[in-house]
């Protein structure tokens, strides 16, 4: 057994059974290849590594392949590699990826040329409507040039997709694996929320006491970052309001920040709901806030008094403006006790379809204990990790009456 099969579905069977063409060109950025395939493999994909010959004198052969498990294809033979994998067969390739693709192999394969197997891999995949992924990688000068420019669109208008490049450093570089990965996921995963629109509302408020001092809570927005990639990748149409949390933003998905419950129910008023099919609100908002000082309150008092009124409740807003969407909501809760009674009275008390009840236990970790209740108080109870649960919550939406 090749080593690479230690980490195989590692992260998630996401891609399991997918075959992945990872088409490797000339740019310094190859160096990322071996990290990106491991992603890949990581949420269960077998990769299949091809490279241009200016390729191989940036990054090894052997290299790939020990990161695959499958020798790199670096040349043509009577075995006609493109066609096996990217013709109109039955067993071809999921998904051709072509990361890093430099400005010669980009304007290349926008003009059909097929001279290196990197080229003509695209083009027999092109003509065979295989989905084609380029992530380009070079100089920003080379990028900013108006051929170049030409060439993307022309890629584009034949149904290829692009990835970045990130425009740092006067340099057009790779984009981030991560955001690679997750549309690979996107365009061969699963796709069962494709041509939904879907709203996520997560991380905590932020309300002042002065103009230093703030109250807030523990909440990381893990819950929420794992609920918005898990839609993305089904292919929804996805946007993330996100309020105060640890978790980096998904890039690829827009967002829109919000600190206040002021600013959220702004937010709410501001923005056509009835767009989104699904909303989901895991936010960790306040449920008092503070009467706010002005200025800084002096340091040296030995007590200060601090005035909370309850803050406005947030799921009766999305209900009042989405009367027809899937709305979705989560109920925090000290204790065990009583945890599944408290949230469905919580769930008829504000008419919406799903509530999702769990402990401060799991506040800030990577793991959770959730218990999801329906209108017809259906329960379901499930420990894992927060992307794990993401993925439960999002089949349970999809077919709720199948709970």
């Amino acid at each position: 057994m090749h080593p690479i099969e230690e980490i195989r579905g590692e992260l998630d069977e996401k891609l399991k059974e997918k075959k992945i063409v990872l088409c490797v060109t000339g740019s310094i950025a190859a160096v990322e290849t071996i990290h990106l395939a491991h992603e890949l493999i990581r949420h269960g994909a077998t990769v299949y590594p091809v490279m241009t010959q200016e390729a191989i004198r940036i990054i090894h052969p052997n290299a790939l392949e020990c990161a695959t498990g499958n020798k790199p294809i670096t040349e043509l033979t009577g075995k006609v590699e493109h066609v096996s994998f990217c013709g109109k067969n039955r067993d071809r390739a999921d998904l051709l990826l072509i990361a890093p693709c430099t400005a010669n192999t980009l304007s290349k394969i926008a003009s059909g040329i097929a001279d290196t197997p990197v080229t003509t891999f695209a083009a027999t995949a092109v003509g065979s409507s295989i989905p084609v992924i380029i992530a380009p990688a070079m100089h920003k000068s080379m990028y900013d040039h108006p051929f170049l420019k030409e060439n993307v669109e022309k890629c584009k208008s034949a149904g290829i997709k692009f990835m970045g490049p990130k425009i740092e450093e006067g340099k057009a570089k790779i984009a981030d694996i991560e955001e690679i990965v997750e549309n690979v996921i996107y365009n061969v995963g699963k796709k069962n929320l494709r041509g939904k629109k879907i709203l996520v509302i997560g991380g905590s408020t932020i309300e002042p006491i002065d103009d230093v001092r703030i109250v807030t809570n523990r909440s990381s927005g893990k819950t929420a970052t794992a609920l918005v990639k898990n839609a993305f990748e089904r292919g929804a149409e996805t946007e993330f309001w996100y309020g105060n949390g640890t978790e980096k933003n998904p890039p690829y998905i827009p967002i829109k920040r919000f600190e206040s419950v002021k600013d959220l129910i702004s937010l709410i008023e501001k923005t056509d709901l009835k767009k989104f099919d699904i909303i989901v609100n895991c936010a960790a908002i306040s449920d008092y806030t503070p009467e706010r000082k002005k200025g800084k309150i002096p340091s040296g008092k030995e007590e200060i008094e601090i005035r909370l009124k309850r803050a406005q409740k947030i799921l009766p807003k999305l209900r009042e403006a989405t009367p027809s969407a899937v709305l979705v909501g989560f109920k925090l809760e000290s204790e065990e006790k009583g945890i599944v009674e408290k949230a469905f009275d919580r769930l008829k008390e504000e008419k919406i379809d799903l509530m999702i009840a769990n402990t401060v236990k799991g506040v800030g970790k990577d793991e959770n204990e959730i218990w999801i209740i329906d209108r017809k108080e259906k329960r379901l109870h499930k420990k894992g990790k927060k992307e794990e649960l993401a993925e439960k919550i999002f089949d349970l939406i999809i077919g709720r009456s199948h709970m």
